[in-house]
């Protein structure tokens, strides 16, 4: 019950010291950050396949050039 009050207390000292707007923008941009998250998820999975196929790419043009 200690964890109601003290969000609605955080939650009232925002609103009185940014106002309504600034505080809905926190809130906005915390939607999106969690939002993101994902993607980044996905965006670094991509970029480790896609160093790994570059590499043995490399590694397969190197021997033949070498040879």
């Amino acid at each position: 019950m200690i964890s109601l009050y003290l969000t609605v207390a955080i939650v009232a000292l925002m609103i009185a010291y940014a106002g309504i707007e600034g505080t809905l923008r926190v809130f906005v941009w915390l939607d999106l950050q969690i939002r993101y998250i994902p993607l980044r998820i996905k965006i670094e999975l991509m970029k480790r396949k896609l160093k790994k196929e570059l590499d043995r790419d490399m590694k397969l043009f190197m021997k033949d050039f070498n040879d």
